[in-house]
C-alpha cells in the first residue's frame, strides 16, 4: 500500500499491538519525478524496476551476530533472512522455515527444501546451529548474545560456565531445527526475525575469517536481495536475489544507495532534484513540502530517547544526587515542542513508550510513571549534596557525546546551554560519526550521551532489560540488584499480570535512580514518490523495508 497515496488513518497491527503506525496527509502532487537511469542520479527507473534511497549514516557492523544498530539492521534486513520474517501487515510469516511450533519447553522449526545461499547452496538447520552458538560465545563478544538467552543455556555459554556446543539447539535434519527453551518464551517466534538470530554458514565464513562481513564479497546472502556494491561511507547497491525462495513476489531489481547523510535539507533537495525516491523532513522542511503541496506521511517508528549516564567509578554521574539535580531541570516537553519541533514527536517521561501493549491495554495507561515535579531549587540542593560526596568545590566539566546530526547538534547545544543556566554546570560536547559515537558509547568514553533504543519485539521487556547488569547493551554500566530482580519475574514468570507488575517496578525504580533522562518518542516525516507503492514503515523489524515495493506510473 502507498504510503503516499492513503487519504485516510493506517493501523498497522505491529504483531497484534495495534500500534497507530501513520497519519497520511493527502494533499495533491506538486513536484515532478520522472523516470531515468539509477545510473545517472534518478530517483526510480520503471524500465529497470530500480530506486534510488539514502541512509543516515554507513553500516557499522554487517555480521549479524554482531550488529546492534538500526542502519545495519535495515541493510541485513534486505539480505538476510531468518527461520521468520514479517510482512507487508506488520505480522510474523514464514521466511526459511515454512512452519513452526511452539512449546512451553521448546519450539521446532521445519525449514523450507527451496531455501538457498545466494551461491545456490541450500540453507539448513546447521546454518543456523553454527550462528546461535557462535553468538553465545563469550569470544564473539555480541552485546545482543543477551537475546539468545531464552535458548537453553545461552546465559551459562555467554558466561564462560559451559561450552558452545551446550546450547539447548540441535539440528535433527538438514531440514529440521529444535531449540529448547530455558524459560517459556511464548513470543519465540518474534524473537527469531532479529538478525542475531539469521543463519551464518560455516563454510563461507571460514573461508573469510577476520575479514567476514568486512566488504560485499565476505557475505553470503539468503535474502530477497545481495549486495553487490559497498564503497564504505559512498555508496551500496542491492539487487534482486535470484536464488531467494520467494524471488518471484519481489517487484523491485536493484536498490542504489548512494547518498549516505541524515542532514534534511540536503535530503529534501536531492528529492527536489528527482534523484531521491523518498526523504524525510525536519521542521523548516515540513513547513515548505506543506506550501508545496507534497503529499506529506508519517509515523511512529517506536524508539525511545534520552540522555544516558556513564556510571563507571571514575565518572561524577555516578552520584545520585548530581543525576537527580539533572533530572529535575529536563523538561521533556521543551525538548519536544521547542528543541525538536517536528510533528510526529512526542515527549517521553519513562522507559517504556506510549504504545506498548499492557495487561488489557497499553502499559503507560495502566501503570502511569511517577511524576517528577520539576524544580530548580530543588535541582541545586541536589547539586550541593553531589559535590559534598564527591568532595569537590565545583563539578568538573561533563562531556556529553552525541551524534553529528542537526537534530542532535540541536539537542547538545540545547543541553549545555540548560544546565548552565539552571546549574552553572560546564558541559563539553563531543560531537562524533554514527561509528565512532557507537564505539565511544560501547567503550564508556561519556559522562552522558544522547542515546536511543528501537523495540526489538512487541513486548515491554524488549525496553526493560536494557538496564539490566547483564545485558550487553547496558553500556552504562548500571548495575542494581533490585533492578535485575524484576527483570528475571519478566523473563521467567508467565503470569502476565506479575509481568506486568515488574515493569511498573523497574519504571519506578528508573525514574527514583535517575538512570537516564528520558526525552522523547520519535516519530518521522517524510515525502515520496507517487510511482512507488508498498514500502512498509514499522516499529518492530525492517524499517524502512522494501521487500514488498513496486513501482507504478504517474497516477
Amino acid at each position: 500500500m502507498s504510503r503516499a497515496a492513503v487519504r485516510q488513518l493506517v493501523w498497522l497491527g505491529l504483531a497484534g499491538t495495534g500500534i497507530f503506525i501513520a497519519l497520511m496527509v493527502a494533499l495533491s502532487w506538486a513536484a515532478t519525478i520522472t523516470g531515468g537511469g539509477t545510473t545517472a542520479g534518478r530517483a526510480f527507473d520503471l524500465d529497470t524496476k530500480s530506486i534510488t534511497i539514502f541512509l543516515d549514516d554507513e553500516p557499522p557492523q554487517l555480521d549479524s551476530r554482531r550488529t546492534s544498530d538500526t542502519i545495519s539492521g535495515m541493510v541485513l534486513g534486505h539480505i538476510m533472512e531468518g527461520l521468520l520474517r514479517y510482512d507487508a501487515r506488520n505480522q510474523v510469516v514464514p521466511g526459511v522455515a515454512e512452519r513452526w511450533e511452539i512449546r512451553p519447553t521448546g519450539a521446532t522449526f521445519w525449514l523450507r527444501n527451496t531455501a538457498r545461499w545466494s551461491d545456490g547452496k541450500p540453507v539448513t538447520a546447521h546454518d543456523f546451529v553454527f550462528a546461535w552458538r557462535t553468538v553465545v560465545d563469550p569470544a564473539t563478544a555480541s552485546d545482543y548474545a543477551f537475546i539468545l538467552y531464552y535458548v537453553k543455556n545461552g546465559e551459562a555459554i555467554n558466561s564462560s560456565k559451559m561450552p558452545p556446543d551446550q546450547l539447548g539447539v540441535r539440528a535433527i535434519s538438514d531440514s529440521v531445527l529444535e531449540v529448547d527453551f530455558e524459560r517459556p518464551a511464548a513470543f519465540f517466534d518474534k524473537l527469531v526475525t532479529f538478525p542475531t538470530y539469521f543463519p551464518i554458514r560455516q563454510d563461507f565464513q571460514a573461508s573469510r575469517g577476520v575479514r567476514y562481513a568486512a566488504d560485499a564479497q565476505d557475505l553470503l546472502f539468503n535474502g530477497p536481495f545481495v549486495m553487490t556494491r559497498w564503497a564504505h561511507g559512498a555508496n551500496i547497491r542491492l539487487e534482486k536475489n535470484q536464488e531467494y525462495w520467494n524471488r518471484d513476489a519481489i517487484r523491485l531489481n536493484a536498490i542504489d544507495i548512494p547518498y549516505i547523510t541524515s542532514d534534511t535539507p540536503t535530503l529534501v533537495n536531492l528529492f527536489k532534484d528527482g534523484s531521491l525516491v523518498w526523504a524525510r523532513l525536519g521542521p523548516e522542511q515540513f513547513e515548505e513540502a506543506m506550501k508545496l503541496r507534497w503529499n506529506v506521511a508519517r509515523y511512529g517508528d517506536g524508539s525511545i530517547w534520552y540522555v544516558d549516564f556513564n556510571f563507571r567509578p571514575e565518572r561524577p554521574t555516578r552520584n545520585l544526587n548530581l543525576r537527580r539535580a539533572l533530572q529535575l531541570v529536563t523538561d521533556p516537553n521543551e525538548i519536544v515542542n521547542r528543541v525538536i519541533a517536528i510533528p510526529g514527536y512526542k515527549p517521553l517521561n519513562s522507559l517504556f513508550p506510549a504504545w506498548l501493549p499492557g495487561l488489557n491495554g497499553l502499559f503507560r495507561q495502566e501503570y502511569p510513571p511517577p511524576a517528577i515535579t520539576l524544580s530548580i531549587d530543588e535541582a541545586r540542593k541536589h547539586l550541593e549534596m553531589a559535590k559534598k560526596e564527591l568532595g569537590v568545590d565545583q563539578i568538573p566539566p561533563l562531556v556529553l557525546l552525541s551524534d553529528d546530526t542537526i537534530l542532535a547538534n540541536k539537542e547538545a547545544e540545547y543541553f549545555q546551554s540548560l544546565y548552565k543556566r539552571t546549574l552553572n554546570l560546564d558541559i563539553r560536547i563531543d560531537k562524533q560519526i554514527f561509528k565512532q559515537r557507537i564505539a565511544k558509547h560501547n567503550a564508556g568514553d561519556f559522562d552522558m550521551v544522547l542515546a536511543g533504543w528501537g523495540p526489538d519485539y512487541a513486548d515491554p521487556l524488549t525496553f526493560g532489560d536494557l538496564y539490566a547488569s547483564f545485558n550487553g547493551n547496558n553500556r552504562s554500566l548500571y548495575n542494581n540488584p533490585a533492578y535485575d530482580a524484576q527483570v528475571r519475574i519478566a523473563q521467567n514468570s508467565t503470569d502476565q499480570s506479575a509481568r506486568m507488575d515488574a515493569f511498573a517496578e523497574m519504571q519506578r525504580i528508573m525514574i527514583e535512580d535517575a538512570v537516564h533522562l528520558p526525552t522523547h518518542e520519535r516519530g518521522r516525516v517524510f515525502v515520496q514518490a507517487p510511482q512507488l507503492k508498498g514500502v512498509v514503515h514499522r516499529a518492530i523489524g525492517t524499517e524502512p523495508d522494501f521487500t514488498d515495493a513496486y513501482l507504478v506510473e504517474a497516477p
